[in-house]
């Protein structure tokens, strides 16, 4: 509905959302808080490894000390032989984001995970591709004999565009897409395609910060060295202990299967922190590609505010006035 005077489109049936968004290490959580405090916030992780626990190192967790006292979500609250996805992240979100505003608080999606972002924001609908019984266990057992790369070549033939947005390594998404394929004989990406054109049942900002490259490169390694520095061989050597085994989804985040490799005996330690440094650089990459893509997408570009995080802050509200979210 559109006010008479202002010209301004209002939107009183949907719930507010803000959503801070970004590559790896360019700083959403320090963000995200002082945001949290200047608009009465509170935070939901959109991030698919914080949700584990035990795993606080190498999935740059925040500490409860520098939470400052903003309720956090999504954190802490499944063990590393738990299974965890975007159907499940959905849910959560949801969940948390509808108690959140029935506390008369605004909630704040913060992370790096697009995938997962899109779909709460979108609300997408994942029914179809729930069940896949037979297919999926052939796939499975496909990736397990042959290698991942066999099921991406037949992906790429089949769905180009669906293998242009999944990594090669990412097993279960690449499975889940020729699954659908499959299963209705439509491409997923078409679907999603589709998918993406709903209306979101949110009044919602999507802002990526993001920054020079060559600075988050360097924050990037730095972060990294902080890792080590912090135990992230303990970490993962312990998780190893408990039974924590390589194929186990929380094992696939970036940190954990590096730091494995070298327990493993497969690489030096040098060597395990050279390759963690150069994908940790390439999915900061890809990451920036994904959000590149997003429709509705409000960019916040550090250099622009001089570095200033109080800036960025002012500006989110700003906005937030303005489409009536505050």
């Amino acid at each position: 509905m559109e006010d008479q005077q202002t010209g301004m489109v209002n939107v009183p049936d949907k719930k507010p959302l803000i959503v801070l968004a970004g590559p790896t290490a360019v700083g959403k959580t320090a963000l995200s808080i002082r945001l949290a405090k200047a608009i009465n916030g509170e935070i939901i992780s959109a991030d698919s490894m914080q949700v584990y626990r035990r795993m606080d190192i190498g999935s740059a967790k925040i500490r409860p000390e520098e939470t400052e006292g903003i309720p956090h979500h999504l954190i802490d609250i499944l063990d590393p032989e738990e299974d965890f996805n975007v159907v499940t992240f959905q849910r959560l979100a949801k969940e948390a984001a509808d108690q959140i505003c029935a506390r008369g608080r605004i909630p704040i999606v913060a992370g790096g995970t697009g995938f997962y972002i899109q779909a709460l924001l979108y609300d997408i609908d994942f029914t179809e591709n729930e069940d896949g019984g037979e297919i999926r266990k052939e796939l499975e057992e496909l990736a397990k004999k042959e290698g991942p790369g066999v099921l991406y070549g037949m992906l790429k033939e089949v769905d180009p565009e669906s293998a242009a947005a999944i990594h090669e390594n990412n097993v279960k998404r690449v499975i889940r897409a020729l699954e659908y394929y499959r299963q209705t004989g439509e491409k997923i990406s078409k679907h999603n395609a589709q998918e993406r054109e709903k209306t979101s049942p949110y009044n919602f900002l999507y802002y990526v910060v993001n920054t020079d490259r060559e600075l988050l490169y360097q924050r990037i390694d730095q972060r990294i060295d902080q890792m080590m520095e912090d135990g992230l061989v303990e970490e993962v050597r312990a998780l190893k202990a408990a039974g924590i085994k390589r194929g186990m989804t929380s094992m696939q985040g970036l940190g954990y299967k590096e730091i494995l490799d070298y327990l493993d005996g497969k690489t030096s330690l040098e060597e395990a922190v050279y390759i963690l440094k150069r994908d940790t650089r390439h999915f900061a990459k890809r990451q920036l590609t994904w959000f590149r893509r997003e429709k509705e997408v409000r960019w916040l570009y550090l250099p622009d505010f001089d570095n200033d995080p109080d800036r960025m802050v002012e500006k989110i509200r700003q906005d937030c006035l303005d489409q009536k979210i505050l």
